[in-house]
């Protein structure tokens, strides 16, 4: 899998505008994340990923890819329910994928064709899908699309990184958005490195929020 392209251009720019995050950048340095550049394959991941565990979800999607061979509309749609169950996938799961993949095939959704709409604009088509949330929606703009400006309020870690880094209590939708409007447009990168704080990435950094 490639990885997340950012570089000098977006450090420096969330170090000048922000002391604290300017810390927590010259401490970890730079933050090397995979990324699926592949959309089709990126949802089918995502969908996998409801509700479960990371390790889960790398076992099951690994059973889907050793299954199926490929991973693509075509062998979605033809697979049955059952067998795409027996990977350890929900009804609800299959039938979710299987909705994504029909649309795919009969040209009711064109992949290719959101890399050049907004965020928002990806956002509410990806949305529209069954199964697929405000939240899915973001990080398949992040981690496939590679977009570099997406702030995830609903993202438990975002939220407990700016605690841990700003001191904060809670985070209320205004005081997440101050800091989106501080990162914008760079507010991927600055997650990039939420998220590293909030996995305990800096010895001694602690949730204010607890």
């Amino acid at each position: 899998m490639n990885e997340f392209i950012y570089g000098k251009e977006e450090m420096d720019y969330l170090c000048q505008k922000d002391a604290r995050m300017k810390e927590v950048i010259e401490t970890l340095g730079m933050i090397h994340r995979e990324v699926d550049d592949d959309l089709f394959t990126s949802v089918i991941h995502h969908i996998v990923g409801q509700q479960i565990s990371t390790k889960a979800q790398k076992t099951i999607y690994q059973r889907m890819k050793d299954g199926l061979g490929v991973i693509d509309e075509d062998t979605i749609c033809e697979a049955s329910d059952a067998y795409l169950q027996s990977f350890g996938l929900t009804f609800r799961k299959v039938s979710y994928m299987k909705d994504f993949a029909l649309k795919v095939r009969n040209h009711e959704i064109d992949l290719d064709g959101l890399y050049v709409k907004s965020d928002e604009e990806v956002i509410e088509i990806l949305q529209s899908l069954k199964g697929i949330g405000r939240w899915t929606a973001e990080m398949i703009l992040l981690f496939c699309m590679q977009r570099k400006n997406v702030f995830a309020y609903d993202d438990l870690a975002i939220q407990r990184g700016l605690r841990m880094v700003y001191h904060h209590r809670k985070i209320t939708k205004q005081l997440f958005e101050k800091y989106r409007r501080r990162f914008s447009p760079y507010c991927s990168i600055a997650s990039l490195y939420l998220w590293a704080v909030s996995g305990g990435k800096i010895e001694g950094m602690k949730d204010y929020g607890k």
